[in-house]
């Protein structure tokens, strides 16, 4: 019996990293390819209008929308990835438990701001959804929307770091490992 619940709680751990995985996949692919759009997209816009006098109504808009989502996408992402600014020369001197402590706060400190991107930023995508962009006439909190979206991922990769989950994907992108 004992064995059985292990076992399920097993399967569901394994279901819960599966679809974390998917998750991550999904806004790493997603990112990569708004920055492609944007490489594109403004390669384009500066072509037709050196060459043929002729701007593409949409392009700054676009442009500027996968802007903010790539943005965006790349603070969870460098949240995940523990990319964020550490001054180590400091905390270095400290005692193991101490620096233990110090983590925990950092993680704490970047939930609490993973939920105000989710408050704040949901309040503020409801509040332009009214009004649209100017140029494709789409709803401006298309623009904001993405700052929910990234506060959850923050909450949920704080979170899991706090309880001492490694959440990072890449291994080797840390300082002096080239």
């Amino acid at each position: 019996m004992q064995q059985d619940f292990a076992q399920e709680g097993d399967d569901v751990l394994k279901a819960l990293k599966r679809i974390a995985l998917a998750i991550d996949s999904f806004v790493e692919t997603f990112s990569l390819l708004a920055l492609l759009s944007m490489i594109l997209i403004v390669t384009l816009q500066v072509m037709t209008r050196k060459l043929f006098n002729f701007v593409l109504f949409w392009s700054e808009e676009i442009t500027l929308l996968l802007l903010v989502w790539f943005s965006f996408l790349g603070i969870a992402i460098g949240f995940r990835e523990r990319l964020h600014l550490a001054i180590d020369s400091f905390t270095g001197k400290f005692p193991a438990n101490v620096n233990w402590v110090l983590d925990r706060v950092i993680y704490a400190s970047t939930f609490a701001f993973g939920l105000y991107l989710v408050v704040y930023g949901t309040e503020f995508t409801v509040l332009m959804h009214e009004s649209t962009l100017a140029a494709t006439k789409l709803p401006n909190s298309l623009v904001y929307v993405i700052m929910p979206v990234t506060g959850g991922l923050v909450c949920i990769y704080s979170f899991l770091q706090f309880i001492g989950i490694d959440t990072r994907r890449h291994h080797g992108m840390e300082e002096g490992e080239h």
